[in-house]
């Protein structure tokens, strides 16, 4: 078994963010698994190990303010989401680059990964994004069961939680997990704005200029996602060649895939079926 190396990159002035990197002999492409709103790499590992297991080089990583990039306490640790994308997602590609200069780039980006890819700076270093349940967060246009949830998460709850705690205590809460404040913020803003990251931000122009090919995967049992959220996303990356693919769960004898479930171990068994082929022509490009 091929066992990560933790590394340790700076992605700005006092600011660290921990990576794991499976170094895998002669590599066919690298693959950097970005993770989703406040979930851990760990969550990733087995994914990651299987993925190397297919000869690629892998990088995981965690945002600062998230999992192992956590180096003080939540409530002092002062990160927006666009920070995220500017210091932390450009760092994890330098480094890369700078490991595996010849070899093709890969962004496999889970949810939000796949919504802040257009702020980050030096993203052409990418050669191809795959996106994995990569939506607009539009509190109105979530499932319906999720509306009511939303409203009150965003305009009862987050508004005097977080100046109280410091952060978004959603550990605690059961929903989402611990995010540090400003990005929890942020994030509440792109919500309730109807273009979500784009409109909230006025990046229409810097989102339709993207050219990186994107493959989307999407899933109609997603708890979070509709196919129009989905959609809506990937319309703002209106230059960049696409592949979208709506996946059902029967379509692989399967009850359920969701929006986190997939990466579980026990999915490991569809993973080549799921995201080998994709993977595998991304790389071919």
């Amino acid at each position: 078994m091929e066992y990560p190396r933790r590394v340790r990159i700076q992605s700005a002035p006092d600011r660290t963010i921990i990576a794991y990197h499976w170094h895998t002999p002669n590599p066919r492409g690298v693959i950097i698994m970005a993770p989703a709103m406040a979930v851990p790499q760990a969550f990733y590992q087995h994914f990651c190990q299987w993925l190397s297991e297919q000869y690629y080089d892998v990088i995981s990583f965690d945002f600062y303010g998230i999992g192992a990039s956590i180096d003080k306490p939540l409530a002092q640790i002062h990160t927006s989401v666009t920070d995220w994308a500017t210091y932390d997602a450009a760092a994890v590609i330098d480094y890369a680059i700078a490991q595996r200069p010849s070899l093709p780039l890969l962004w496999f980006a889970h949810s939000i990964s796949g919504q802040l890819f257009g702020m980050i700076p030096n993203y052409q270093q990418v050669n191809h994004m795959l996106t994995v349940a990569t939506g607009s967060g539009f509190w109105q246009a979530t499932k319906p069961q999720l509306k009511y949830k939303s409203w009150l998460l965003w305009r009862a709850i987050t508004p005097w939680l977080i100046p109280l705690r410091g952060y978004f205590p959603g550990r605690k809460l059961g929903i989402i997990g611990d995010v540090p404040a400003a990005a929890m913020q942020q994030w509440r803003r792109w919500c309730l704005h109807p273009e979500y990251l784009v409109g909230a931000e006025q990046l229409h122009s810097q989102y339709a200029g993207i050219s990186t090919p994107i493959t989307a995967l999407g899933f109609t049992d997603d708890e979070m996602l509709t196919v129009q959220n989905i959609q809506t996303m990937h319309d703002f990356y209106a230059s960049a060649p696409q592949q979208r693919h709506v996946i059902a769960p029967a379509d692989l004898a399967l009850k359920r895939i969701g929006h986190f479930a997939v990466f579980r171990k026990d999915y490991q068994p569809h993973w080549q079926q799921l995201f080998g082929t994709h993977i595998d022509q991304a790389f071919s490009k």
